[in-house]
């Protein structure tokens, strides 16, 4: 396991972050995305869809839970990859009440994102704790708002999982 710490500005270099995650992405890899609420994670997925090429945009599915997008065809930057994008807060992960975590990765499982997995990449926001066990290895990212009042973007990522997923 590799561990990485980046330091992120802005909204753009969350999104450039996700970029080069999506690029390094093969059918049956796991993100795992984690953090605050308004952390950055549904904005480093999307960064995650333009660096797969996939059919967009990459959108919170906080209300359909989970949400699939086709690749682009290969002459308009499609890397032949769908990206399967699940939002679990709805599962219960994000709530004051905290959720037995068996519960949620049963409500998981019932999204077949075992299935995905055989032919997507999958990005889970809310996952920590309920979606490892879905693969042997993933991408753990864990957001944190750093920010102050006269600099309110500022985000660090902390990225956990196999060197070919953490990048440089």
């Amino acid at each position: 396991m590799t561990d990485r710490r980046v330091e992120l500005p802005t909204a753009a270099d969350t999104a450039a972050l996700g970029r080069a995650i999506g690029a390094r992405l093969r059918p049956g890899d796991l993100v795992v995305l984690a953090g605050p609420l308004g952390a950055g994670k549904t904005c480093l997925a999307a960064g995650v869809g333009e660096g797969l090429g996939v059919e967009g945009p990459v959108t919170s599915p906080t209300f359909v839970i989970a949400r699939e997008h086709p690749p682009l065809p290969a002459a308009l930057g499609g890397r032949g990859v769908v990206l399967v994008h699940v939002d679990a807060y709805r599962l219960g992960v994000g709530t004051a009440v905290t959720p037995d975590p068996r519960e949620v990765a049963a409500q998981l499982d019932d999204l077949d994102l075992d299935t995905d997995l055989t032919r997507a990449a999958v990005v889970i926001e809310w996952g920590e704790g309920v979606a490892e066990h879905l693969v042997a290895e993933h991408l753990l990212v864990r957001l944190d708002r750093t920010g102050t009042v006269d600099d309110p973007e500022a985000r660090e990522a902390h990225l956990r999982g196999p060197a070919r997923l953490v990048g440089p």
